[in-house]
């Protein structure tokens, strides 16, 4: 299958390109810059220059030539709302496969660092985080598109973490570095579903495979809330642990980054497991705790 990769460079759309190259596939990428391009070369993927701001239709001509086409990017609102239209719009009546990258974001809960019971399988209705609704916009976009002749799917992963990822457990290793202590939010009991990111490019691999048009996939392997993940970071680097304001997380984190140290956002995979046969491998995030790449953040710059 030739598969076109929106986002070929990133965390996430890199594994997947990787991926999806070693199962065998034809794999093209999108390339913003020479050094891009260079990096996907390297990997074996064909690069195509172009982006989604001046040079999308380079992206959108790229997309109709391919089999499937997967957006992986981390882009701005107006970017990828636009770019979803127009893929939708070009690709209509082909038939051919568009998956969509999504995240649970769009459905987290401001609980201020305390702990919620609602946990969202792919069916359940919920308040969309408005930070995150054209993101939710674009999610209902590609859905929508699969009345169209389109086989297109969404794929809304947890927290992906894995080598080199950002996420909950880097964090508080970084606020080490700014207080002393492992931090989290108010009683810390908020809790953000996670996923390893091997886990998320077999789950792509398989809606390629076996998803249906109009097909909503979550992925998740388990929870953990954050005071746990502050707990066992401190136990690492010998310091104590800090609860802190919402005010106190922005210093450390800036403002978005305190958002999502302090939000719930706990997703079930029924779709995902039922319809496609996924299972994750990889279940507990903890066994990161004492990476050099992370202890390596703990430390104060200067």
């Amino acid at each position: 299958m030739n598969i076109f990769i929106i986002g070929a460079t990133g965390f996430v759309g890199g594994a997947l390109a990787r991926y999806l190259s070693a199962e065998g596939h034809a794999v093209t990428g999108l390339a913003r810059t020479e050094s891009a391009a260079a990096t996907l070369e390297s990997r074996s993927i064909t690069p195509v220059a172009g982006d989604l701001a001046e040079h999308r239709a380079a992206v959108i001509e790229a997309a109709r030539t391919a089999d499937a086409v997967i957006y992986a990017a981390q882009a701005g609102s107006e970017q990828e709302t636009a770019t979803v239209q127009d893929l939708t719009r070009a690709l209509a009546g082909t038939d051919k496969t568009l998956i969509f990258l999504s995240g649970s974001g769009v459905l987290v809960q401001r609980t201020a660092g305390a702990w919620s019971p609602d946990v969202f399988a792919e069916d359940d209705p919920f308040t969309p985080e408005p930070l995150a609704d054209y993101r939710k916009a674009a999610e209902d976009a590609v859905l929508a598109a699969a009345q169209d002749g389109l086989r297109a799917m969404v794929i809304r992963p947890g927290l992906i973490w894995g080598p080199g990822d950002h996420g909950h457990v880097s964090m508080v290793y970084r606020s080490v570095a700014a207080t002393g202590a492992a931090c989290y939010v108010g009683e810390g009991l908020n809790t953000y579903s996670h996923v390893h990111i091997d886990d998320v490019t077999r789950l792509f691999s398989l809606a390629l495979e076996r998803g249906r048009p109009g097909g909503l996939y979550h992925a998740v392997a388990g929870e953990t809330p954050n005071r746990w993940i502050a707990e066992r970071v401190a136990a690492d680097l010998g310091v104590k642990t800090c609860g802190l304001t919402p005010d106190e997380a922005t210093g450390v984190w800036g403002e978005f980054g305190a958002l999502i140290m302090a939000v719930s956002g706990r997703i079930r995979a029924v779709r995902a497991q039922r319809d496609l046969g996924w299972q994750p491998r990889h279940t507990d995030m903890l066994t990161m705790i004492g990476e050099e790449r992370l202890r390596r953040l703990a430390t104060p710059a200067g």
